[in-house]
């Protein structure tokens, strides 16, 4: 997950792109494996199949790419493509690829892997939380063997940065929810579900070599397990660590090294928008004054972490402090119950997914709506539940989840993403701002959606996590603001 400790500007951290440089004097081995714990395994290798944040982590930009990446501070760059044109009303952009690219399973990239890829991200049975921001796409067309035309239905100024989410792939790959075919600088060798996944340099790469001999992603279900494979040297380094009361071991330590990055994790309970009483706003507007954000986080988080007042994190460009909104305030939640017609408050059950920190968070949630007379029941559901019931089903009354998307405030103007909050003003605002011409109108219409939801309380945002990156001393060249929960392996390096 991810970022910042208190007092601490995440706008500023953002420039920390990469872990602290090879200490003067020694040298880099260029065929060390780099080893990374993480606690989160994909659930399968397709991020348009409900794959989760941990396919993001190990293959984004590593074995996938797309035809612009989003850097680690927050930039997007031209990747497989080469070059791109627009046309005078916005509405056709023309891209020419990269040459002399190959698949690893040999085959050349060609317009057509492209026009199959975009296709696959907007298709009816994707699971693609972006898919909507691709919804402008009226049509992809292969010109040549390197030239795509993407004609859109209306403006898109997010176009490249959206297309940053759409990996490219080989065509006739097939199903790659077990398996491969990208052109990043790593292929896949194996994945050994429950234990690891391991990727080696592809030879063929059209870029620059990896700086490693490969890297293995090694998967842990609790973090103190994790936490004691980098003490014990069974990994060199852990994306993000997962509580403050772990970085003792390491703070201070010349053994390693402790980075801070700028989050995009979001942890938030969700409610079912659609139906009684999270419909109705002063009940969702009551719920969030009853809880004590600032207590939450320091309880899981001690000096780390942020508050935030709405779901857009201070390095979005729309950002506004919005922490006075609905602030703490339990006799106004009272009040607000009883205006709402519900006096003697009322009960739902809160679905939470089985690692931490929700079932602490969860817990801490129920504590504080009992006091306004609020009955919460815990449902602790695993990962893959969580995934089929609400995200797909949308069979919940309320959910615990954390949520790792940079610039992400598009999914409420999307009335059939899984909290299914329906407010014609945000649709608009946000529908509008994409087709802006200008930078600057886009981000004034998204500030504004921003500060309908936050009154509205459509969810309630709990905090920012912090990103802090831990490995081991010799370690350096790893990315440090975890946006999308993505981990460029290719620059890490370690020396003798």
């Amino acid at each position: 997950m991810t970022h910042l400790s208190k007092g601490v500007v995440l706008a500023v951290a953002a420039v920390l792109a990469l872990g602290p440089a090879v200490a003067s004097g020694q040298d880099a081995d260029p065929d060390a494996i780099i080893r990374i714990g993480s606690l989160y395994e994909p659930q399968n290798l397709d991020n348009t199949a409900g794959a989760g944040q941990g396919i993001n982590e190990a293959f984004n930009g590593n074995v996938y790419e797309a035809l612009f990446q989003l850097q680690d501070e927050g930039e997007v760059t031209e990747q497989l493509v080469a070059d791109y044109d627009i046309s005078e009303d916005g509405l056709t952009y023309t891209f020419t690829l990269q040459p002399d690219v190959t698949f690893h399973s040999g085959d050349p990239l060609t317009a057509e892997d492209v026009v199959y890829s975009i296709e696959r991200v907007t298709a009816e049975e994707s699971q693609s939380s972006r898919k909507s921001s691709l919804a402008t796409i009226e049509s992809v067309e292969a010109v040549d063997d390197l030239t795509v035309a993407v004609t859109l239905s209306e403006r898109s100024i997010s176009l490249p940065y959206n297309l940053s989410y759409v990996w490219i792939v080989n065509d006739a790959a097939g199903e790659i929810t077990s398996s491969e075919d990208g052109t990043g600088p790593y292929r896949l060798d194996a994945w050994r579900r429950g234990s690891s996944l391991s990727l080696v340099p592809y030879e063929n790469y059209w870029g620059e070599a990896p700086s490693n001999g490969g890297v293995v992603f090694n998967y842990f279900t609790e973090a103190t397990a994790l936490n004691n494979a980098l003490l014990t040297g069974a990994v060199d380094i852990i994306t993000s660590v997962q509580s403050p009361d772990s970085l003792a071991q390491f703070t201070g330590n010349p053994s390693f090294t402790v980075t801070e990055g700028a989050s995009t994790t979001k942890e938030l309970m969700a409610y079912n928008d659609r139906i009684e009483p999270f419909n109705n706003v002063k009940v969702r507007q009551a719920i969030a004054r009853a809880i004590d954000d600032e207590q939450l986080l320091q309880a899981i988080w001690g000096d780390y972490g942020t508050l935030i007042g709405s779901f857009v994190p201070p390095t979005d460009p729309w950002y506004v402090d919005l922490t006075d909104v609905n602030a703490y305030d339990p006799e106004s939640a009272r009040e607000l119950l009883e205006e709402a017609g519900y006096p003697d408050g009322f009960s739902f059950t809160l679905d939470t997914p089985n690692y931490d920190p929700h079932p602490i968070v969860a817990q801490f949630v129920q504590n504080e709506l009992a006091e306004i007379g609020i009955d919460v029941e815990i449902n602790i559901i695993t990962a893959n539940e969580w995934y089929t019931k609400i995200y797909q089903a949308h069979d919940f009354e309320a959910t615990l989840q954390e949520h790792v998307n940079h610039r992400d405030i598009v999914f409420y103007g999307n009335p059939d993403f899984y909290w299914g909050y329906n407010n014609a003003e945000v649709i608009e605002l946000i529908s509008s701002a994409e087709a802006s011409e200008t930078v600057e109108e886009r981000n004034e219409k998204l500030r504004q959606a921003n500060i309908i939801i936050a009154e509205e309380a459509a969810s309630d945002w709990l905090y920012l996590y912090p990103q802090i990156v831990v490995s081991a001393a010799n370690v350096s060249g790893y990315p440090v603001n975890g946006l999308n929960s993505q981990f460029y392996a290719y620059d890490i390096v370690k020396t003798n």
